[in-house]
């Protein structure tokens, strides 16, 4: 018997067949051409209108004038007659200390002075006896000059009495802190049973009839808002009234931890719904002479260190910088880089790169899906 494999068992024609067809496909496939990325945007006119640069920054209401109040004398404190908040008068009592060591000393500043004038008053009397006698020849002229220089020497005495006790009786009233102006309790720093130097502040009182706003403007707008007269003031408990303002000081100095200048923009003296501590948000409006190109905040793009715009010219867009005068409510506008009559894209501008080509999803857009959710409604 032959040994050996038998090629007749295995079916060569379908195998061949299936082989021819695999090339025969892979012969008539072509290579598929990558589509164009086009990307649809939103898209807006421009158009020049006359318009009012604003800036806004929030601050909160502070008196114009706050005073640290203090007791002229050291002592320990005995009675706090206010509370913060109080409404105070002028010559209200705030805060007394103990009288007793005070009131001593000024009877001993009485007991001086009552010694310095018995002494005046029996050098006066010395004086003008040696005088009569001086006049009948009894004593000499010598005499007579020692005894108007003992005279003297007394009533300088008697006279530095006289102001040593004034000055204790002052003493004695500073025990009795007042205020001296109307307004309102804003802090208390010292409590009763505490003991203060002379100068130390233990109340502080603000005045009311003054009121200004304190707001923090950022370096790169000082020297353009500092010749801002028109500023508007409205207040978070009510938003509806609008008070006009007045820049009373702008700081010379950047705050060291905000790095912003304060400013202080004075209220009327008829602002009276307006409280101290009340949260106020300022308003800067500046007359723009020439007309100014609109645009909505989220059509400007950051280009490495420069602002600009993506303008569409013949289906595709280009990278524009612009210049940005100020904001105007919730658009800023522009001075320059575009100008009426282009188109640029307002919405998508963080997809976008340069030459690329763009639909614009235009008011159509909106319609049709406004009626897709109609329908979708209704259904």
């Amino acid at each position: 018997m032959a040994s050996g494999l038998n090629f007749s068992r295995f079916p060569v024609a379908p195998m061949a067949s299936v082989v021819l067809a695999l090339v025969l496909l892979a012969a008539c496939s072509k290579p598929v051409d990558k589509a164009e990325d086009i990307r649809p945007v939103r898209a807006m006119k421009l158009a020049a209108a006359d318009a009012d640069a604003t800036v806004e920054f929030s601050g909160d209401v502070r008196p114009r004038i706050e005073s640290r109040l203090g007791f002229r004398v050291g002592g320990k404190i005995v009675a706090r007659k206010v509370e913060v908040g109080t409404l105070v008068k002028r010559g209200q009592v705030l805060m007394q200390l103990d009288p007793q060591d005070l009131q001593l000393a000024q009877l001993q500043s009485a007991a001086v002075l009552k010694a310095a004038q018995g002494n005046r008053d029996l050098a006066l009397a010395e004086q003008q006896r040696y005088e009569d006698l001086r006049a009948r020849n009894f004593v000499s002229q010598a005499v007579l000059d020692a005894k108007q220089t003992a005279y003297l020497a007394a009533q300088a005495s008697f006279d530095q009495a006289t102001a040593a006790a004034r000055n204790q009786l002052n003493q004695t009233g500073y025990a009795t802190l007042v205020s001296n102006v109307d307004g309102v309790v804003t802090g208390i720093d010292a409590e009763a049973g505490q003991v203060v130097a002379a100068g130390t502040p233990v109340l502080r009182v603000a005045e009311t009839r003054e009121k200004d706003v304190v707001i923090g403007i950022p370096e790169d707008q000082v020297e353009l808002l500092r010749q801002v007269s028109d500023i508007r003031i409205h207040v978070w408990a009510d938003p509806g009234t609008v008070i006009q303002g007045k820049l009373r000081e702008l700081s010379p100095i950047a705050d060291p931890v905000s790095r912003t200048f304060t400013a202080r923009i004075a209220l009327p003296a008829d602002a009276a719904q307006v409280r101290l501590g009340m949260t106020a948000y300022v308003t800067f409006v500046r007359k723009i002479p020439q007309g100014m190109i609109r645009v909505p905040l989220n059509a400007l793009v950051r280009d490495q260190s420069k602002t600009a715009v993506w303008v569409i010219d013949k289906g595709a867009v280009t990278l524009m910088p612009v210049q940005v005068v100020g904001p105007a409510g919730n658009d800023l506008l522009l001075s320059g880089g575009v100008s009426a009559g282009q188109m640029i894209v307002t919405a998508g501008v963080n997809l976008l790169k340069a030459g690329q080509k763009v639909t614009i999803l235009n008011d159509d857009l909106a319609v049709r899906d406004a009626v897709l959710l109609q329908g979708g409604a209704t259904k």
